[in-house]
């Protein structure tokens, strides 16, 4: 999937923007944005399309209407795009000079299994999904910019927009880079709602943004036996219980206080009858840590603490890891041009430091693995929903944010993009 040029292709002619977006709306009031960073007649238009999304939400691997209101809204601004890849994912092009990678801006479609209680009057009219996580904003935020962009008569680069499903199963980006989203491209770039900062505010980390996520399960191998008879048996309970606690000691006593991690068992499993005792066992759990290093350490410590326990009891085991997402680690290189394009976006005073990182897992890490790029979160904090976080049913964001977030990804775009002119050119 190499990248539009404007020598290969040129875009299609552009109509006015209040003449472009098929999907019309009462104007919205803007009393309550504190910054006015796009016109009032496409904001507007991001509000209906946010609405739109969360009315209608689609779980991971389902998004094809989400994916139709995004193409449908891609062509009316003359942006070609491809549809249908990996599933319902959706990639756009803006195009730039010839033999100028791409910078890359991506964002998540996909809703989750959740009933949504917020009451809202454009609530998720499906039972049992909802976009509880901001998904509809990052789509919206990402559609803004595109808007945003081909208004630019100039690019210094080409501009690629990845809108990618199944980020909330932790598999989307991989296939969306199997099936090529990174080809040609040179810088990548995303963002996060974040309820713990105002709205207005880009939030920027020098380093880890977000926690790597593997899961493991460790099936115990002991001797049933009749309650009444332990001494015969070797308690699967017993055994299980044992490395539950021991597990426990890794982060407290092996793990450096300051690098965060976490090691979680989330099931356990075990017994058929109160008078029986168990002769098998599973334990199911997580871990997250902020650093490679801590991530490898963990997996380490959890077999060895396992099958040291096994065999002091006389019990066999069997560890499965099921490695997830790495760590979301931003490059320092871009953490630095992220500032620069949020400064340019809202003003210094509204560039804030993250607070600290989210032990959550995000898989645009997957992207950073590939080509160097940053992540950020935008301010999205709601009055009076302070107290509902991400995956909550009563979860909403600062509809301000839209505008924040559309505007950023325009100015990072075009630094990224003289960044990557400049280089082709000194080569």
């Amino acid at each position: 999937m190499p990248c539009i040029n404007q020598v290969s292709k040129q875009r299609k002619d552009r109509v006015p923007l209040s003449g472009r977006i098929g999907l019309v709306g009462a104007s919205v009031s803007r009393e309550d944005i504190d910054v006015s960073l796009v016109p009032q007649d496409l904001y507007d238009r991001l509000v209906v399309v946010r609405r739109d999304l969360h009315r209608y939400p689609e779980l991971s691997w389902q998004e094809s209407r989400t994916a139709s209101v995004i193409s449908t809204f891609l062509h009316s601004l003359g942006v070609q795009s491809r549809t249908n890849v990996a599933g319902h994912g959706v990639v756009a092009e803006i195009p730039g000079p010839a033999g100028v990678p791409c910078v890359v801006l991506r964002a998540d479609t996909d809703a989750l299994p959740i009933q949504e209680e917020t009451g809202l009057e454009f609530a998720s009219v499906h039972d049992g999904v909802m976009h509880a996580c901001g998904h509809d904003g990052h789509t919206t935020m990402l559609l803004g910019a595109a808007a945003l962009l081909v208004q630019e008569k100039d690019l210094p680069a080409p501009v690629r927009l990845i809108f990618q499903p199944a980020e909330e199963k932790g598999s989307g980006a991989l296939a969306m880079i199997q099936e090529g989203a990174l080809d040609g491209a040179g810088l990548i770039f995303g963002g996060h709602l974040d309820r713990h900062y105002p709205p207005g505010a880009i939030v920027v980390s020098e380093g880890a943004v977000n926690a790597s996520s593997d899961n493991f399960t460790v099936e115990i191998i002991g001797q049933g036996a009749h309650g009444a008879r332990p001494h015969e048996s070797i308690d699967a309970v017993i055994v299980g219980s044992l490395m539950i606690m021991a597990l426990q000691t890794i982060v407290s006593r092996e793990v450096d206080p300051s690098r965060p991690s976490v090691v979680s068992v989330g099931q356990f499993h075990a017994g058929t009858a109160p008078n029986v005792i168990a002769g098998q066992a599973k334990l199911e759990g997580t871990l997250r840590a902020q650093d490679p290093t801590v991530r490898r350490q963990l997996l380490s410590s959890i077999r060895r603490i396992a099958e040291s326990i096994a065999q002091l009891h006389g019990a066999k085991i069997q560890i499965t890891v099921t490695e997830g997402t790495p760590p979301l680690i931003n490059h320092p290189e871009m953490a630095t041009l992220v500032r620069r394009a949020a400064t340019e976006t809202v003003g210094e005073e509204h560039v804030l430091p993250l607070k600290t990182a989210n032990m959550g897992a995000e898989d645009f890490s997957y992207y950073l693995e590939k080509i160097p790029g940053a992540y950020v979160r935008f301010g999205s904090q709601v009055l009076g929903r302070e107290g509902y976080p991400a995956h909550s049913s009563k979860f909403d964001f600062d509809e301000g944010a839209l505008a924040v977030g559309a505007a950023y990804y325009r100015s990072v775009a075009k630094i990224a993009g003289r960044q990557l002119n400049q280089q082709v050119a000194a080569n």
